[in-house]
């Protein structure tokens, strides 16, 4: 997102606003790339660019594979489908700022950069309120969620929430799958979910290596102390005794905040991701139609518009990138 474009009305740099449109400028672009380093969309999302209305991801189901055949047998015909799809559409996405003339006039630097430096912080927040609202909607079970009168959604290629106790095989290959499950956090829960990750099967049955390598949680003390004491200790840490903790050292950590916002009070989820995965078969995608751009003008009361927009989507495409625990009704790991 920092690769922000300005434009400026014809005869601009000549008013009074001249002296302040490069420090504007640079300043908005600053804040951007600040805000840039601490964003988790990068880590979690696979952010690509488009040039079209709307963005569509599908894949291929597999094949049954070679068969045995008796001397001089035939070839067995073997075949594949489409599978399911997404369509992710653009939404734009507007905001602005204005600055007085009298502040320009008068020099107030200090209100000067309060103006650029809330405007990033409230685009790029908004993009990262975006992105954990997807999330922590999907972790409350619910499909869709609206935002100034649209609405977006949480559903994958196969037509049901990302996080479901019931994904169904576009085939008829195999038999439902569930990737949303109600415990809680432990470290029993954590090789539990990576054990029914690890199983994870295509349309037809066949098993997909699935690794998870990520686990994301909200900002939430119990739950990152559960985390940090399960995967942080070379030694079991549920017992007393010196057995060896084989989830130690193989976990990369993701505390996101703005999921507190969204997930339900009182709910602690926490999630597994296979970062490989996700980005080899786009479990998630969030495509940039149009990036910020910045337009500039002076109003009918003289006063200095800062305009700025964007044109993006997002959303969920296979589920088997993710998992979830911490969910009711959700499927039971630890019996």
């Amino acid at each position: 997102m920092s690769n922000i474009v300005f434009s400026e009305s014809s005869g601009l740099q000549d008013s009074i606003y001249g002296k302040c449109l490069y420090p504007l400028r640079l300043l908005i672009e600053k804040q951007s790339e600040a805000f840039e380093v601490q964003s988790m969309l990068p880590k979690l999302f696979n952010m690509e660019t488009s040039d079209r209305f709307a963005e569509q991801l599908t894949g291929m189901t597999s094949m049954q594979g070679p068969q045995p055949v008796g001397e001089g047998g035939n070839y067995v015909t073997d075949g594949f489908q489409e599978g399911y799809s997404s369509v992710f559409q653009h939404v734009t996405w507007k905001d602005q700022f204005e600055t007085t003339e009298e502040m320009v006039d008068d020099n107030r630097i200090i209100q000067l950069k309060k103006g650029p430096a809330g405007f990033t912080q409230a685009w790029h927040r908004t993009r990262e309120q975006f992105g954990a609202r997807l999330f922590a909607t999907a972790f409350n079970k619910s499909d869709t969620f609206k935002i100034n009168g649209f609405t977006f959604s949480t559903l994958g290629a196969d037509g049901v929430c990302v996080f479901k106790t019931s994904h169904p095989s576009k085939t008829g290959g195999y038999t439902t799958q569930s990737n949303q499950f109600s415990d809680a956090f432990s470290n029993d829960a954590l090789g539990a979910m990576e054990c029914a990750m690890q199983d994870f099967r295509d349309d037809n049955g066949n098993i997909l290596s699935v690794s998870p390598d990520t686990i994301v949680i909200p900002n939430i003390h119990s739950l990152k102390k559960a985390v940090f004491a399960a995967i942080g200790a070379d030694k079991d840490p549920d017992t007393a005794n010196n057995g060896a903790n084989y989830t130690f050292g193989r976990w990369n950590v993701i505390v996101w905040p703005y999921l507190n916002q969204f997930i339900t009070s009182g709910t602690a989820p926490w999630m597994l991701m296979d970062s490989t995965y996700n980005k080899v078969n786009y479990g998630n995608a969030w495509f940039d139609r149009k990036k910020l751009t910045i337009n500039q003008k002076i109003a009918d009361n003289d006063n200095l518009l800062t305009k700025g927009k964007g044109r993006w989507s997002a959303g969920f495409h296979d589920w088997r990138a993710f998992a979830v625990g911490g969910i009711s009704d959700g499927t039971a790991l630890l019996s």
